[in-house]
């Protein structure tokens, strides 16, 4: 097939077999709740002793954990492959998801990403770029998981700026038609999941000419709205993997790729969320002097004005809206995240979190030695445009909907050769 498109593929897909608990083996991305650990411990109890996807990945509640997790991890994918929990929803296609939330009916398309299409680095030129700052050492602890793991299921989401609605929404259209591959609800308030196959050689053409179309319009056809770190972790673990291999091998080994949905960002359902920072252990009055004396040095005023830069301080009962104007950074986050950065070199014994919810960092932050840092939300018409003149935004920018609407595990790949 001639394609100016050689980023995404059609592959074998696993899903749970028919006698699976759907509900108990699907769960959100372990990039959620890393302050919540009852949230997880919730999932667990829901989950039980079913076969759960909660088993073959490592919340980042527990990221630090040991080597022994991991192994465990390991020998539970092992055995679900041994013991027929999985098996091929598509062998050589992709999958049609529909996942109702509070937000509406949000659509993507469950494929595989060719990692040589990706670059993570701030400066890149590649067909799929990542959308904010990576943090190198948040790689080796994922890449431990990923390496020597016999299966990959992924929360990784990209976006496509597709305003004609040319990819998805075509195969969503004619859903009716599709063989459905699963339909149920998720747990802890996560909506419901429906998955179509997609695997006649009609629709994987109207996908790649739709992508084609794309891509004449710019040199970003992918960006990472999901599972920055994790990308990036499969990325680096490639690049370890192929210096192993003979040519031949390196063109069709399963660590080329990585499973991935993508997603329109003009799908009216998809609904841009700051992702909010809580600081424990330290005083609130003290750091909002600091902050605002860092601001002040870097050529920045703090003003009491709507069209300023603002973040909202809560700690102990207060609430601090803090007006930054003519700053440096052009988003409020570049602004407290270079402040944070240096700030945090000389207060080793602090801890920084990033959170999702307003509620949840308020709850956060009701005792004392708490602090928290509400951010306004990135427009989603601002994403493109920004990452294309400027690269990659601060770690953290923005949330692809509430925690809750966070993509779940589902689907897996086979991850060894």
């Amino acid at each position: 097939m001639q394609t100016k498109n050689l980023c995404v593929y059609p592959g074998e897909i696993l899903i749970p077999s028919e006698h699976t608990d759907l509900t108990a083996w699907a769960c959100i991305a372990c990039d959620q709740y890393t302050s919540q650990p009852e949230y997880w411990e919730e999932a667990k109890l829901l989950a039980g002793d079913r076969p759960s996807a909660l088993n073959v990945v490592l919340p980042e509640c527990y990221l630090g954990g040991s080597n022994e997790q991991i192994s465990r991890i390991h020998e539970t994918m092992q055995r679900y492959l041994a013991d027929g929990v999985l098996t091929p929803g598509v062998e050589q296609g992709f999958i049609l998801t529909e996942r109702s939330t509070g937000s509406g009916a949000r659509v993507g398309l469950v494929c595989l990403l060719d990692l040589e299409c990706y670059d993570y680095h701030r400066g890149s030129q590649s067909l799929v770029r990542a959308t904010e700052g990576t943090v190198e050492s948040r790689i080796p602890p994922r890449m431990a998981i990923r390496e020597g793991a016999a299966l990959e299921t992924s929360h990784v989401m990209l976006l496509m700026d597709d305003p004609m609605q040319s990819v998805v929404e075509p195969l969503f259209a004619k859903r009716d038609e599709l063989d459905k591959l699963y339909d149920f609800p998720l747990m802890m308030h996560g909506g419901h999941l429906t998955g179509y196959a997609v695997s006649s050689p009609e629709d994987i053409k109207a996908v790649y000419t739709a992508l084609d179309g794309l891509r004449t319009r710019s040199q970003l056809l992918f960006a990472v709205g999901d599972g920055n770190h994790s990308l990036a972790a499969a990325k680096a673990y490639w690049e370890k993997v192929k210096s192993t291999l003979t040519p031949e091998q390196t063109a069709t080994h399963p660590a080329r790729f990585a499973l991935v949905e993508i997603e329109n960002i003009h799908d009216d359902a998809l609904q841009f969320e700051p992702i909010h920072r809580v600081l424990f252990g330290y005083d609130g009055d003290d750091l909002l002097d600091e902050l605002s004396r860092y601001a002040v040095s870097q050529g920045a005023s703090i003003v009491q004005d709507a069209a300023a830069q603002e973040i909202t301080v809560v700690y102990e009962g207060k609430e601090v809206r803090l007006g930054i104007d003519h700053s440096p950074y052009p988003l409020a986050v570049g602004t407290l995240e270079a402040f944070l950065s240096v700030w945090m070199q000389s207060h080793p014994t602090t801890r920084l979190d990033y959170i999702h919810g307003d509620k949840a960092v308020r709850d956060l932050v009701k005792g004392e030695n708490a602090i928290g840092f509400l951010l306004p939300a990135l427009p989603k018409d601002a994403l493109f445009p920004t990452v294309e003149a400027e690269g990659a935004l601060p770690p953290k920018t923005f949330s692809m909907g509430s925690a809750d609407e966070k993509r779940f595990y589902m689907e897996c790949r086979r991850l060894q050769a």
